[in-house]
């Protein structure tokens, strides 16, 4: 180890960037500094806590100079809660760094120029703009400085979010603000009863308790979703709960709960109880409408997820008659989205209920034209595959974060579609097929999206168009 890394203290450090994590970068002598809480334009003595080679981890000790772009956070949570990161920025500065990082992952990891970039397209709504949030019951919860955790009579109790890095610790979460109410209304009422009831929380280590997780859902048609899931509980106190909720918040329209004794905490493999209405709510967008289950999967940002995917269709300007292809389909939405102004689509997706949702939300809204088929992705997208659905005009791809599998890409190369809509939410594996795809396709369009505020996510939708294989030019786009 040199000698800087050896420093546990450096003066004066200035916070150039912002690291994915949302981790402050610092630099001092070719020594990385990764500082919390750091804002580009801050000026501080910094703390290690951690070093390796050639960089360390540390703390602000003392604030000098404070960024042009630092707020005071709003939450009461901020800092200890693993949500919300950026909240010590003002909006304008992460959209700065949001669009940064996106320019600086598409540049150096696929050599494309991004001076024609668009710029981010901003959230409406900073706050309350997620309609699902699911909250965690533990019997272990997070203490705070100053609590004294040998005090036999403190309520142990939490319902609330995991402590990052830590899995079985829990934020008891007082008011969130990522979710509009009844959110947080429903949780402290919940919380207040069962502990009222003595009710036992979930032990995250020794895998026993009652209560185990609480989940969200709203919609912009106003419909409301709650889902408690238990774990060791009596039917009694399963019946208890239930009426408690469903008198206090007469407004849910879909109350359900899940038996799950497995020792984690997915539910896609339970089984649904409907203690009160359907088991699930609608969600409208441009006047389609989509049916949301307990598992299925939905863009958690209506608004933004409408812009979008108005984005994804306005960079693949349909004329009317093309074969699209949807890859990593999801429950459809971007399918049944652009259906009406195309010929046929396709979707694929991993997750049969998602398909199975997909096939749901084609008929509700009496859309004929759409195809759905589950698999994965890499097994599914073979030549006999396109063969038998024909070659596709454009391909629009929007898969997880860590991209598509490299037989995915290879297979894009030799299917050969004029168009591909690629949507992200990893701007870095989406660079890394783009370095690949970019050795027939030129990238035409790049549009960042925020669909987190106060998050480092960010969304991209970038058109790449297949080059004219007779001729020998160059990428327009491409760094020499």
């Amino acid at each position: 180890m040199n000698k800087v890394a050896k420093q546990k203290f450096f003066e004066d450090v200035r916070i150039i960037d912002i690291a994915e994590e949302g981790k402050g970068v610092g630099k001092t002598d070719d020594f990385v500094l990764f500082v919390d809480k750091a804002i580009p334009g801050d000026i501080a003595d910094v703390q290690v806590y951690k070093s390796k080679k050639n960089f360390g981890e540390g703390k602000i000790i003392a604030l000098k100079q404070p960024s042009e772009y630092r707020v005071e956070p709003f939450c009461e949570h901020f800092g200890t809660c693993g949500g919300c990161k950026w909240q010590h920025m003002d909006y304008k500065g992460q959209l700065k760094f949001k669009q940064k990082s996106v320019a600086d992952a598409l540049g150096r990891i696929a050599k494309i120029d991004v001076d024609g970039m668009m710029d981010i397209v901003p959230s409406p709504a900073d706050r309350y703009y997620r309609n699902k949030l699911e909250y965690t019951f533990s019997d272990k919860r997070w203490l705070y400085d100053g609590e004294n955790r040998e005090d036999e009579t403190l309520n142990m109790n939490a319902l609330g979010f995991h402590i990052p890095g830590r899995f079985d610790k829990i934020l008891d979460v007082k008011h969130c603000y990522l979710q509009a109410e009844p959110s947080n209304e429903l949780r402290n009422s919940i919380r207040d009863f069962v502990i009222e009831q003595g009710y036992s929380f979930y032990n995250l280590r020794n895998h026993e308790g009652a209560l185990r997780n609480l989940i969200v859902r709203t919609s912009s048609t106003g419909e409301i979703m709650v889902i408690v899931v238990f774990a060791y509980v009596s039917e009694e106190e399963v019946d208890k709960l239930m009426n408690f909720i469903d008198a206090g918040f007469p407004e849910i329209t879909s109350l359900l709960y899940i038996i799950n004794q497995k020792k984690n905490d997915t539910i896609f493999d339970q089984d649904v109880v409907a203690f009160k209405g359907p088991e699930y709510i609608h969600e409208e967008m441009n006047g389609i409408r989509f049916r949301i289950g307990p598992k299925s999967f939905y863009q958690t940002n209506s608004i933004q997820a409408l812009r979008l995917y108005e984005i994804a269709r306005d960079f693949a300007g349909f004329k009317g008659d093309e074969l699209v292809y949807d890859l990593y389909t999801g429950a459809g939405t971007i399918a049944n989205f652009i259906a009406g102004h195309v010929k046929e689509v396709v979707g694929v997706e991993y997750v049969p209920t998602a398909i199975e949702d997909a096939k749901v939300n084609s008929a509700i809204n009496n859309i004929t034209n759409t195809k759905f088929y589950a698999g994965d992705m890499k097994d599914v997208l073979v030549a006999d595959f396109v063969a038998e659905h024909g070659k596709p005009d454009v391909i629009i791809t929007d898969p997880p974060r860590a991209g598509m599998h490299p037989d995915v890409v290879n297979r894009l190369m030799e299917i050969e579609a004029e168009k591909i809509v690629y949507v992200s939410c990893n701007a870095a594996t989406q660079a890394r097929d783009l370095l690949v795809l970019k050795e027939k396709y030129d990238t035409v369009k790049i549009q960042p999206v925020d669909m987190f505020p106060h998050t480092q996510h960010v969304e991209n939708v970038v058109l790449l168009v297949l080059r004219d294989q007779g001729l020998t030019g160059k990428d327009s786009r491409t760094k020499e």
